[in-house]
């Protein structure tokens, strides 16, 4: 099985997406995307894991996290969630093998608009799946937790999230957020963008070139597209399925640079 792309730099902000094994629905039941949201919880303690955005969906995850600089810690907090996640669900059901599909697949985003497009894609993913018309009808997305900042059991890192918007209150934070969402969900433009789950990096041209000097031959071949400020830096391609729609969509093809080796 092709394996999904996980390139390393330190102090990006990364979209990292993780599906099922063979695109089961194998989090359809609301106990198991329960437990995958405790076990984040549980890694954010254990390592320091700084997120900024989360979905759960019946088949797949994203998650919008910060690397701080400590190489281990995305790596090992995936290990963690996936892991327990798996293995739970497996003993309940008295079920043997993959849980998971291979390995999570990891794209840079850059610190700007096309940040609040990532954050904005996430938190419409089961409208676009046609599950819900709007994002807070969903229990296990970040949307509602941003819009209602939790004092205990907090997921999302707030004073991140406000540090990178250069937003001073909760309320500035949650306004615009709630803002970005509601004009998306106006214009019905919500479709799924494979350079979420495809791209080494999204972003402006400057930042795109810069992730892929710094990869230098890691990413020998891949392309920079785009326009109008909008570039990616595309993957090989590979089959990847959404959660609800029969149409396929890309993913990367092998693994020749893992996360926990030097660049």
């Amino acid at each position: 099985m092709a394996r999904a792309k996980r390139h390393y730099l330190p102090g990006h902000v990364w979209h990292i997406t993780h599906r099922c094994h063979k695109k089961e629905f194998l989090l359809k039941f609301a106990r198991d995307r329960r437990r995958w949201l405790q076990w984040l919880f549980e890694a954010k303690k254990r390592y320091g894991l700084c997120v900024l955005n989360y979905m759960v969906t019946s088949n797949h995850i994203h998650l919008l996290v910060v690397d701080g600089g400590e190489r281990k810690v995305i790596p090992k907090s995936i290990q963690l969630i996936a892991g327990r996640t798996g293995q739970e669900y497996n003993q309940r059901k008295n079920r043997n093998g993959a849980y998971w599909e291979d390995r999570y697949h990891a794209t840079a985003v850059s610190s700007d608009r096309h940040l609040i497009e990532c954050i904005v894609y996430i938190d419409l993913n089961m409208v676009r799946a046609g599950v819900v018309t709007h994002p807070s009808e969903w229990d296990f997305g970040g949307y509602n937790e941003i819009q209602n900042p939790r004092e205990r059991y907090a997921l999302i890192d707030y004073k991140r999230l406000m540090d990178l918007f250069h937003f001073s209150t909760v309320d500035q934070l949650r306004n615009s957020h709630k803002k970005w969402v509601e004009e998306i969900l106006k214009t019905k433009n919500y479709v799924r963008e494979s350079k979420w789950s495809q791209s080494i990096a999204v972003g402006s041209k400057s930042f795109v070139e810069g992730i892929k000097e710094k990869l230098g031959i890691l990413v020998k071949g891949r392309k920079l597209i785009g326009s109008n400020d909008l570039y990616q830096l595309r993957e090989l391609r590979a089959v990847y399925n959404s959660n609800f729609a029969s149409k396929n969509i890309a993913l990367s093809t092998d693994n020749k640079y893992f996360w926990n080796v030097n660049p």
